[in-house]
């Protein structure tokens, strides 16, 4: 493969490679980089937008370069202050520890474990001396700290940094000193923390790293990035039909771009399908389907996805009730409210309350805005555009 070629592939979704010249200069010298990618479990699944980075991985990966997965166990309970407008709620040994579990199953859903290598970075923070923290903090001035967009905007707005936030890009860095890195994944948010592991391993007498950087994966309100927070997120665990009916949800604009960062096909098959739509010789919505279809079946199988895709066709492009329907026998004066919460269509009586009043919940196809139960006999519940239940009273 020419440098141009290889180029190519980690150009690829990515925002910015940092310097690029170098990136060329050390392509050319054709030794493989040790190429580091760091996570904080800060909560116990990952959503789709996390994947975009793992997918960088594994353009490294299939180019033949060794990518260390870092778990930020000891990071992660100081927490990443990029974007953030407060502090960060630290999170215990026990919490950081019980997601990271969690982590290293699913990241093989993208990543081959054959060829991923996987640290906890309180393999080398933790045994630091209050020392060794002092000469480290010693590389860095608070000027330079608050060039970062969200500590300057903090502290113009007298808002409170911690002490412990500074420590935060330094730790990562420290990472980078630690492992000898020499290229570093992150996204955007992050390209002042890449660039402090760049300046640390400078002071350390290494050769320091090099950079890339990703988009931030746009959520499905097509406005924010993409974050549980905000309920505009696709979960990698959640079932085959919510992560295909969700994908389903997307603009036709964003579909575009989630090919780009997500999926597997090549950069000229994306291409082609974008001159198709634009000729009106593919339509949108089919090609929408093949996305879903293909990261649904990353996280559940061809199989599972099919079937999701079946499903999603009865119900939408049909207006059929699906035919594996969960079955609930309630008692009289049960209230719908209650029934809802059970089946774990609404997290809450309020939720389901909510759904209610924007016309979200029907019985029999009729909205159900009273949300009280007809004395009929078997009822087809439904919540949102998914959720279908028979219900009938005991």
């Amino acid at each position: 493969m020419t440098v141009a070629e290889h180029l190519f592939i980690l150009k690829r979704g990515a925002a910015e490679l940092i310097p690029e010249e170098e990136f060329t200069a050390r392509i050319g010298e054709g030794k493989p980089f040790t190429v580091k990618v760091g996570f904080d479990p800060t909560a116990p699944d990952l959503h789709l937008g996390h994947t975009v980075l793992l997918h960088k991985m594994k353009h490294f990966q299939q180019l033949g370069h060794r990518v260390v997965f870092v778990i930020g166990d000891f990071t992660g309970m100081i927490g990443d202050p990029s974007g953030k407008s407060d502090i960060r709620k630290a999170l215990t040994r026990d919490e950081v520890l019980a997601n990271a579990a969690t982590y290293k199953e699913q990241v093989f859903k993208v990543l081959d474990p054959k060829l991923t290598e996987i640290r906890f970075n309180s393999e080398w923070l933790a045994p630091l001396t209050a020392e060794d923290m002092i000469r480290l903090a010693a590389k860095f001035t608070v000027a330079r700290m608050l060039e970062r967009d969200d500590f300057e905007k903090r502290y113009n707005d007298n808002k409170p940094i911690g002490i412990h936030e500074f420590f935060y890009p330094l730790m990562q860095g420290y990472d980078s000193v630690a492992l000898n890195a020499d290229v570093e994944l992150g996204g955007t948010d992050q390209k002042f923390n890449l660039l402090v592991g760049r300046e640390l391993m400078k002071a350390s007498g290494l050769r320091p790293q090099m950079a890339l950087t990703v988009p931030l994966l746009v959520g499905l309100d097509g406005v924010q990035k993409m974050s549980k927070s905000l309920n505009n997120y696709v979960g990698i665990y959640e079932s085959s039909d919510e992560i295909f009916g969700k994908l389903m949800s997307i603009s036709d604009s964003l579909m575009i771009e989630y090919y780009t960062l997500l999926s597997d096909k090549s950069v000229e098959a994306i291409d082609s399908l974008k001159s198709s739509m634009a000729s009106g010789e593919l339509n949108p919505m089919q090609a929408k389907k093949e996305l879903a279809e293909e990261i649904t079946a990353r996280y559940h199988g061809q199989h599972s996805a099919r079937e999701a895709r079946e499903r999603f066709e009865q119900i939408f492009s049909r207006h059929e009730n699906p035919e594996d329907m969960i079955e609930f026998t309630y008692t009289r004066g049960e209230e719908l409210l209650d029934i809802i919460v059970k089946l774990n269509f609404a997290p809450s009586r309020n939720e389901a309350r909510r759904l209610g009043q924007q016309g979200g919940v029907t019985l029999n196809g009729e909205k159900a805005l009273d949300l009280c139960l007809k004395p009929e006999g078997e009822q087809i519940l439904k919540v949102g555009k998914r959720k279908f239940a028979k219900i009938k009273e005991s």
